[in-house]
């Protein structure tokens, strides 16, 4: 709840539709969060982006590419093939402290 109220609060002071996105995304109820697997994130993601999936990253698939992945949880695999490509993890707050007008920032999912 307060990672939504931080959300608004930085896009409303940044004008941010990235962050104000994300923090309706998180709103819905667990059932309808986003969940997306590494073999995603592979696929529609380019080498060296930087992506928030408002949701769960699961770790079916491979990950050939350097990300930096930012999501409200993580499977312990897919944390694992993210670091293993040479990727970072980030939780959805700790992004917002880094980027807070949330520019060059993909979603999926």
């Amino acid at each position: 709840q307060q990672l939504i109220i931080s959300l608004k609060q930085a896009a409303m002071k940044e004008n941010s539709a990235l962050w104000k996105r994300i923090a309706n995304d998180l709103e819905r109820s667990t059932r309808q969060r986003r969940i997306v697997n590494i073999y995603k994130l592979d696929k529609y993601a380019k080498d060296g982006e930087t992506v928030v999936v408002p949701g769960k990253v699961l770790g079916m698939g491979d990950l050939n590419r350097k990300l930096n992945v930012a999501a409200f949880t993580f499977s312990r695999q897919a944390v694992d093939k993210i670091k293993s490509a040479g990727g970072q993890v980030f939780e959805i707050h700790d992004l917002l402290k880094q980027n807070p007008k949330g520019k060059n920032v993909r979603i999926l999912g």
